[in-house]
């Protein structure tokens, strides 16, 4: 007979002493457990004394933590959270030094749980921390120490950092400037500097008139602390435009942001990623990808105010640019000197340009986005790429009007295109790690790209045969080109080049055919019908793979903060489908998990339903992820019963079909991922290109033939008589 589900089986250590094996009935009161085992090891007090895991993290158990408590755990009797906090905030204003140093040591250890931190703070212990930073006596490791316990307890979120001192601020920004620090000293810095512009808007303007961007630099080239160099880098960027518009702040932020916009734009800060983070000696982790990714989402975001930006038809300063463009175009027509003839030059230039409006192109800029960003586009190519440009232009001007590409136009629908692909304006998500090296190996990377862009346009234009008509069609062409070609993750902008010309009109014609049953092929009422009877086969199977998948388990992540050690989960299902076990683990696993390490456990009979996306309770919970799409759509919940949910993030959109799709089967309900569909599609396709190899080169008509009519007699009939 199985164990009732409030007792849980402990072992509790005390040294000195042996352990004892208990019972651990969860719904006694956990002071009444603890004084229980106070007495079988004669201690007195037994207020004074609490329980902690063992093994792992050793946080202390609560009322509200303890129902994670799992049979088999090791836990040990120690002092409670608010006396060690009390000893610790005594030890650590010791005059020895040595004791200063383990008391330290034993809080960084400790700040890092939730319970402990809540009595250390009580005890103004985050101040006492504070001054000891600002006296500036802490060196090396009991610096480090002391950094590393106030960031911990920082981070729990219990005390505001718009409390934090101008003079604390000053010192910590010191650590970064000066030239020898110790490294954990420097990762500890960078990590508050990071958190203070992140969760205060004043505690930004403050960081910022003391650390800038270029002094952010030379950290770059040092493998042990470039990941949280470039999180600062972007944590600056990414508070100051919302700053900016902070009317006391408007003098020295919009000076600081120059600044940083062009830091961010410089050769040195540039190369120096490129060469000691993209293309240095080590592997790039998760951490720094997701950190590149942000840096190139936010340079990108620097084009937004250009983007968002109508061109002012009577600015003649704009108008001046749509003038150098014609200019270097027909640098060799001369001005006719009337003005009626200049200007129905101008407009027969202008069309030649390819802009819609021909009498007044500066309309065409107008639209938003792309606004000015198209103009400035076009005037790069123009001035840097000059050749292409006026081979461009005056290519098409000679062809039939049928057939001409309209540079003006593409250029502006290109440049609107390239804003949508790389997510121009928009905030970057975490948890995302999609950078593009190439963006790295260029000064202007994002001019560069465009001018690549409108080749390979103008390119595919001509292997169309398009005209003004197939304007759409062209585009819809190019946007698979190019994000083809960056699926494909170029390193440089040549290798983009080369991508590009691998993926001409006719590879791409090829890959649609391969990826898609041809249309016209699989349409007649046949075969529509045959399709019919063999879906319900393919579904089936694939039902039965989604539920051996979940029968050989994945390994879940658990939401936290990523500078602490990550926590994994492992859940599979019974070889029978009717049970779901889960457990915590230490590390990810390289391969399946037995079920006997797996303590927890969810009759399939008591899942009521699954939920995903936003309406899963751990998305409400997390305030903080509430705008954040990639987790958000990785999230699903089964809910059961007693009104009891088991939340998971998947890692992977791959996982998190394959676990939706099985729950839903095991309900018996439809499956409908993306995935499912996806395997329908491509097991139907071919299941029926085999069933129907016989038929190749037949035509099969569209009704059945008529049956013919009855014979007149049935003489024919052999007589065997």
């Amino acid at each position: 007979m199985p164990p009732p589900a409030d007792i849980v089986k402990v072992a509790i250590e005390w040294p000195g002493a042996n352990a004892q094996l208990i019972e651990m009935d969860q719904k006694r009161p956990l002071s009444s457990i603890i004084r229980e085992v106070c007495d079988g090891w004669s201690l007195s007090g037994s207020e004074q004394f609490a329980l902690r895991y063992a093994d792992g993290p050793q946080l202390y158990i609560t009322e509200q933590s303890r129902g994670d408590i799992k049979n088999g755990t090791i836990l040990r009797l120690a002092i409670s959270p608010a006396r060690a906090a009390r000893q610790l905030l005594e030890r650590i204003q010791s005059h020895s030094i040595d004791a200063r140093l383990e008391a330290l040591k034993e809080l960084a250890k400790l700040s890092a749980d939730p319970t402990f931190a809540a009595e250390f703070i009580n005890m103004e212990g985050i101040g006492t921390l504070a001054r000891l930073v600002e006296s500036g006596t802490h060196f090396g490791e009991m610096l480090a120490f002391t950094l590393t316990a106030f960031l911990e307890l920082m981070d729990h979120g219990i005390v505001s950092w718009d409390l934090i001192s101008l003079s604390f601020i000053k010192q910590i920004a010191g650590y970064v400037n000066q030239p020898m620090v110790d490294v954990s000293i420097l990762q500890r810095s960078l990590a508050i500097l990071e958190s203070m512009v992140l969760n205060s808007h004043s505690l930004y303007h403050r960081v910022a008139q003391e650390i800038t961007v270029g002094q952010l630099i030379g950290h770059l080239s040092n493998q042990e602390i470039q990941t949280y160099a470039i999180a600062l880098i972007n944590a600056l960027f990414l508070k100051a435009p919302e700053d900016r518009r902070q009317e006391e702040y408007t003098n020295p932020l919009e000076q600081h942001l120059t600044e940083m916009a062009s830091s961010l734009a410089q050769k040195h800060l540039r190369s120096i990623i490129l060469n000691h983070v993209i293309r240095g000696n080590r592997p790039i982790k998760a951490e720094m990808a997701h950190q590149l990714y942000v840096l190139q989402v936010l340079t990108f975001n620097l084009l937004e105010e250009r983007m968002m930006t109508k061109m002012d038809p009577n600015d003649q300063a704009q108008r001046d640019i749509i003038f150098e463009l014609r200019r270097i175009a027909f640098d060799g027509d001369t001005d006719p000197t009337g003005t009626e003839k200049r200007k129905a030059m101008y407009t027969k230039d202008y069309k030649m340009l390819g802009f819609t409006n021909h009498l007044n192109p500066a309309m065409d800029f107008t639209q938003t986005p792309p606004g000015m960003l198209a103009l400035d586009n076009m005037l790069y190519l123009a001035r840097v790429h000059q050749d292409t440009y006026i081979r461009i232009v005056l290519e098409n001007s000679s062809r039939e009007d049928k057939h001409e590409c309209p540079f003006g136009r593409c250029a502006i629908e290109l440049t609107r295109m390239l804003c949508e692909i790389l997510q121009v304006g928009e905030l970057p998500n975490e948890g995302c790690n999609d950078y593009h090296p190439m963006f790295f190996t260029h000064d202007r990377a994002w001019e560069e790209f465009f001018c690549v862009c409108i080749q390979l346009l103008n390119k595919t234009w001509k292997e169309m045969r398009a005209t003004a008509e197939d304007f759409n069609k062209v585009m819809q062409v190019v946007r698979e080109q190019i994000t083809r070609a960056l699926a494909m993750k170029p390193s440089s902008i040549d290798q983009l080049k080369n991508k590009l010309r691998g993926l001409n009109y006719s590879e791409i014609l090829r890959l649609r055919q391969s990826e898609r049953m041809s249309q016209d092929d699989f349409q007649s009422p046949p075969i529509i019908e045959l399709r019919e009877r063999i879906q319900p086969e393919i579904l089936e199977l694939i039902k039965q793979q989604r539920l051996n998948r979940l029968c050989e388990g994945s390994c879940f992540r658990k939401l936290g903060n990523r500078r602490r050690q990550e926590k994994f989960w492992f859940c599979r299902l019974s070889l029978n489908h009717k049970v779901l076990h889960y457990g915590d683990l230490e590390e990810s696993p390289q391969g399946e998990v037995p079920f006997e390490l797996l303590s927890d456990k969810i009759p399939v009979s008591d899942i009521k339903s699954v939920l995903t996306g936003k309406d899963c309770p751990h998305m409400k919970e997390k305030s903080a992820l509430k705008q954040n799409k990639e987790v958000l759509e990785l999230a699903f919940s089964v809910l059961y019963d007693p009104d009891e949910t088991l939340n998971f993030v998947a890692p992977n959109k791959y996982e998190y079909c394959i676990w939706t799709d099985g729950l839903c089967a095991l309900l018996g309900r439809e499956m409908g991922s993306d995935l499912t569909r996806s395997d329908l599609d491509t097991l139907i396709s071919m299941e029926m290109k085999l069933r129907l190899l016989d038929l190749e080169n037949i035509t099969i008509p569209e009704a059945p033939p008529p049956v013919p009519k009855e014979p007149s007699s049935y003489n024919f009939t052999y007589n065997y008589s």
